[in-house]
């Protein structure tokens, strides 16, 4: 199928997610769920110092670590996923237990040798949608971890095989209370460009009245053996791929792709 590249393909990942903010936990609990919180409480369970979770986001994955003993820091660009986070830390009672900090992953705005874990969760790092980003957050993240500190990354691997089409209704249901929602998505491929842009549109009712909002989400694929290179440069070394979130072995029709790297 061939299509005019949309205005998204022309942005950066990172934009489109203060918008999604709203709707990110409600999509999630019908797709991801919780399927890969207990593998990252397993790794944060025996890190010997803090935690730091790269795009923390609405705290998805921040909570549950800082419940099950973890000491954890958190850092997102995004204001309106940061402010749901820090609700659910205040209700969860880990305001002294979970630091959440707005900042830029390329550029982390802490101590050398800090973390002895980075987790990159749940395609993260597929937001950096060129080249020098990615480059700048491996080598940032470097050198805020001591040596031998671990870095788990985990890679969404469908997407090239993502079908393109257009104003599909894909789910619908209901968001907190009397409001309903459904999301009519897009999918176009820029495969020149290694990218799929998802323009959302998500509808709500609520009291009769409804709304359209509108944002568009970029990532890039990223294969196993691109980011093996990248983590080379950066001074890491692979320990191990998995292809599961049990620890089960890879292989490229895996449906979830984990990179687990020691610092040099």
């Amino acid at each position: 199928m061939t299509r005019t590249k949309t205005p998204a393909a022309k942005g950066e990942g990172w934009q489109g997610w203060d918008s999604y903010a709203a709707f990110y936990d409600w999509e999630n609990a019908q797709t991801v769920q919780r399927r890969d919180v207990a593998f990252w409480q397993r790794l944060a369970a025996v890190a010997d110092g803090p935690v730091l979770e790269l795009g923390c986001g609405t705290g998805r994955i921040t909570v549950p670590v800082g419940r099950s003993g973890a000491h954890v820091v958190g850092i997102d660009r995004s204001l309106p996923m940061l402010e749901r986070a820090v609700r659910k830390l205040r209700r969860a009672r880990l305001t002294r237990d979970a630091l959440l900090v707005r900042g830029d992953i390329r550029h982390l705005p802490f101590r050398r040798m800090r973390f002895p874990l980075v987790m990159a969760p749940y395609g993260i790092l597929q937001s950096l949608t060129r080249e020098q980003d990615l480059v700048a957050t491996l080598t940032s993240v470097a050198r805020v971890m001591p040596k031998g500190g671990r870095f788990g990354i985990d890679l969404v691997p469908e997407l090239p095989r993502w079908s393109e089409y257009e104003g599909r209704k894909t789910m619908s249901g209901r968001m907190g209370r009397g409001t309903a929602v459904s999301l009519v998505e897009s999918v176009t491929q820029d495969r020149a460009r290694r990218l799929t842009i998802f323009d959302q549109r998500y509808v709500t009712t609520r009291g009769g009245v409804r709304r359209n909002h509108r944002f568009s989400l970029m990532f890039r694929t990223l294969s196993i053996r691109q980011m093996s290179s990248r983590l080379d440069a950066a001074g890491f070394e692979i320990d191990v791929v998995l292809g599961d979130y049990r620890g089960g072995p890879w292989d490229a029709r895996a449906d979830v792709w984990v990179i687990l790297a020691s610092k040099r």
